[in-house]
């Protein structure tokens, strides 16, 4: 049997307590009540690094509109079209067909209905041929759903060049609107399975028959077609270049666009609360206006970069040229597309992606054994690809389809490229382009603070900005 040796002690009453519980000096509980608790200031997880803001340079607009004046273009719409699926039927929103290249800016809503009705809708399944390259060009093609490319034949006979992707929305085929006996340049072939709408050339005609204003309009656009334009659809300038003797020189001048674009400031507002007690009372160790100020400020920025990206009449995902947007043949993005994505401007300073396509990206990179590089931004180390920073952005969206979009831009008045708008000087200024005006104290002791900071962004070039569209982010197994 074993004999309990635990040392107990005895009080004076006789009985015996556990040593373990008396307690031998002042508890930290009740020591807290004297001590000064150090504090952090108020966090909050909403803040983001912001780096589109950060990078965008800002131009001071002081009349609060900014105006992008341009050389003058003959280059005609050709945005995407917006379909409405009735069951497995799909019909092109009749309005949306002034998106066309010879239809731009047509707004005669019957000839577009009756336009609208004679498209056929078509199914193909991947690696089928939609049009083939020499074939009689006469019909118009609107793509539903699905993804395209355009192949040509490559320096060989035996080689296939890839020309380009297109997907929703996209269209081609629409000179065929002018008539003419032309033939395909080049293959289009379904990579998904696709879904499309196709208009003859005999469809067409049996409206534009019943519409006059119709056939004017195609005729007039057409006719402008053929006016001598450089590669990016300006107007041409003319000169004599390489020549000998005493030519007539030719003379020429540079022509500007009649409607330029207008950017005008947007703004984000609120109305801050504080109750005089708290602003009173409360503000040892730290200024309780000063924090709430501190966090709604960072709200508003918040709100502003997203508003950058995303907001329908100046956000950079909205105002891209259709031309300057490109589509990932395979799903995820891959060195390759990001290199396609580079080489359509010059001097492309940034790319913008959202951390799930960034890491998607990298994936692809350690498929291939690609070194992904870094490049040193502000003192921090960031990814980048072939010396570009890879910076992210929470604020490019991704779809509940699991995919997402990365931007590629150049930056810069002086550079024709993108910039951000606002205007400084403004009263009751507290940062750049914000300021915190205070409204009063009402009846119940409560002030008021109008914060309120002007934006915008500019694109002063289309080249200035593209897009790789429909990048998948999803894990894969």
């Amino acid at each position: 049997m074993s004999v309990d040796t635990t040392p107990t002690t005895t009080s004076r009453d006789g009985q015996g307590q556990d040593a373990a519980r008396e307690q031998l000096s002042l508890s930290t509980a009740a020591a807290r009540n004297l001590a000064t608790t150090t504090k952090s200031e108020p966090q909050m997880q909403e803040i983001s690094s912001r780096w589109l803001l950060r990078k965008l340079p800002w131009v001071h607009v002081p009349g609060g509109s900014y105006r992008v004046n341009r050389r003058l273009s003959y280059a005609v719409g050709d945005g995407r079209l917006t379909f409405i699926k009735n069951g497995s039927k799909v019909r092109v929103v009749p309005a949306e067909l002034a998106e066309l290249p010879l239809l731009n800016k047509f707004d005669d809503t019957t000839a577009l209905g009756a336009l609208a009705d004679k498209f056929v809708q078509k199914e193909y399944e991947p690696g089928q041929v939609i049009v083939q390259a020499g074939k009689k060009a006469d019909q118009v093609f609107l793509i539903a759903h699905g993804k395209v490319e355009k192949v040509g034949s490559g320096k060989y006979d035996d080689q296939e060049a890839r020309l380009g992707m297109l997907a929703d929305g996209d269209s081609f085929g629409g000179q065929m609107l002018a008539g003419g006996n032309g033939k395909w340049e080049f293959t289009v072939r379904a990579v998904t399975t696709t879904t499309v709408l196709a208009l003859s050339q005999a469809a067409y005609k049996s409206v534009a028959d019943q519409h006059e204003a119709l056939r004017a309009h195609v005729q007039s656009l057409s006719s402008d077609g053929h006016k001598r334009t450089n590669k990016y659809g300006e107007v041409a300038i003319d000169f004599l270049s390489g020549h000998d003797g005493e030519p007539d020189l030719p003379t020429t001048f540079v022509d500007y666009e009649l409607s330029p674009r207008e950017y005008e400031l947007s703004v984000a507002q609120t109305v801050l609360k504080v109750h005089t007690r708290v602003a009173d009372l409360y503000n040892q160790p730290m200024n309780q206006t000063e924090q709430q100020l501190r966090l709604t400020i960072h709200a508003l920025r918040e709100a502003q970069e997203h508003e950058l990206v995303n907001n329908r009449e100046f956000g950079l995902l909205h105002n891209a040229e259709y031309n300057q947007r490109i589509q990932s043949p395979s799903g995820p993005p891959t060195p390759d597309d990001l290199d396609d994505l580079i080489s359509m401007r010059r001097g492309t300073q940034f790319l913008f992606a959202h951390p799930r396509a960034i890491a998607a990206f990298g994936k692809e990179c350690n498929k291939r054994g690609l070194y992904f590089g870094s490049v040193d931004v502000g003192g921090h180390q960031l990814p980048a690809w072939r010396g570009i920073p890879l910076l992210p952005c929470g604020k490019i969206p991704v779809t509940e389809q699991h995919t997402s979009s990365i931007i590629a831009m150049r930056t810069g008045e002086d550079n024709e490229g993108v910039i951000g708008l606002y205007q400084t000087g403004i009263p009751d200024e507290y940062e750049p382009g914000l300021n915190v005006r205070f409204m009063g104290i009402d009846e119940k002791a409560i002030m008021s603070y109008l914060v309120s900071t002007y934006y915008s962004a500019a694109i002063l070039v289309p080249d200035a900005i593209g897009i790789l569209e429909n990048v998948e982010v999803r894990p894969r197994a």
